[in-house]
């Protein structure tokens, strides 16, 4: 059960990388000291379902990970 419950954490764990990565835009160092000049919209379309995708499996990935400690050797 516990290398199940593993093998679903890396899972979770590379779709969660991979999601983030694919929703990561050009930002480059200028927008590290607020450069960017963007400013608060609205998501959309596909970009708000991998927003909600990205919470979800944040959650997801939290519950697996306190439920792999939990469990005896």
């Amino acid at each position: 059960m516990k290398i199940a419950l593993q093998v679903i954490q890396i899972i979770l764990s590379i779709t969660l990388i991979a999601i983030i990565l694919i929703q990561a835009k050009g930002g480059g160092l200028s927008s590290v000291f607020g450069g960017s000049g963007s400013i608060y919209r609205t998501k959309r379309g596909a970009e708000k379902v991998m927003y909600q995708a990205t919470i979800i499996l944040a959650i997801v990935f939290f519950v697996v990970s306190i439920v792999v400690v939990m469990l005896p050797g």
